[in-house]
């Protein structure tokens, strides 16, 4: 069997920010001129300023990918690792206010939301929509494709982090991006933490991704869904129904109905 090398680390984050035309970029309201100063924050001591640059930095508009979010995440993907990332709100919560999670773990749901944007899936809806050009004209979602390998190898050593939630973040992005055909070997190793994963999560949308996943990779999930999923399944399977009919728009951005 031929094994394809280990992709390539991202350069340093200092460098990414410093190599990067950031004002020439679009992003989702106008250009990338702010995001040098805002991804820079997410690295600060003071935890509130980490989870306003989370919130300033993590670009995303209505499952867009934009010519600035390659550079984000490449950015992201460089300090995953950074100690500052590992730190959250526990200690710093008063009043009875929630704390929130790890900036890793922020960092990382976000990583995993873009991956899925720029799924197979997605590329299939589009091609669809297309003519088989989706690719060809959406060149920032191929440029993300491009680069699974690597985010891949970024995310990979949090699949058995200490804390909850990061390891649930980075098990739903380890997921699309394992799509990338030099990663498929890795898909028993993702089997694994995705069946742990199941094991404790109520939620909806994880429990859908983490199930989509397994059922792709050839296991059969009926022992892991409770009547929850079981629900979600077939309303799922009754929206693709209803959007195959002659009468319908064609369309591949509506949400499910659930």
């Amino acid at each position: 069997m031929t094994h394809s090398p280990p992709p390539e680390a991202f350069p340093e984050h200092r460098v990414i920010l410093d190599d990067t035309d950031w004002a020439s970029l679009m992003a989702s309201h106008g250009n990338g001129g702010f995001l040098p100063a805002a991804l820079a924050r997410l690295l600060d001591a003071d935890p509130a300023v980490r989870a306003a640059a989370s919130e300033e930095a993590l670009i995303g508009h209505q499952n867009t990918i934009y010519e600035a979010t390659v550079p984000v995440a490449r950015f992201v993907a460089a300090v995953l690792d950074h100690p500052a990332t590992a730190a959250g709100e526990d200690d710093t919560a008063t009043d009875g206010g929630a704390s929130r999670p790890p900036t890793r773990a922020v960092l990382l749901e976000w990583l995993g939301d873009t991956a899925f944007d720029a799924d197979d899936e997605t590329v299939a809806c589009g091609n669809r929509r297309l003519e088989g050009r989706y690719l060809d004209i959406c060149t920032d979602v191929r440029a993300f494709r491009d680069l699974r390998p690597r985010f891949f190898r970024a995310v990979r050593p949090f699949l058995d982090a200490d804390d909850p939630a990061v390891r649930d973040a980075a098990v739903l992005a380890a997921i699309p991006l394992a799509e990338h055909p030099d990663l498929t070997g890795h898909h028993d190793e993702l089997a694994t933490h995705t069946r742990r994963l199941l094991a404790t999560s109520t939620d909806r949308y994880t429990r859908g991704r983490a199930l989509d996943a397994l059922g792709s990779w050839g296991h059969d999930v009926s022992a892991l869904e409770n009547p929850d999923d079981v629900e979600a399944r077939e309303a799922y399977a009754r929206f693709h129904a209803e959007r195959e009919n002659p009468g319908d728009r064609g369309g591949c951005a509506d949400d499910p109905p659930f």
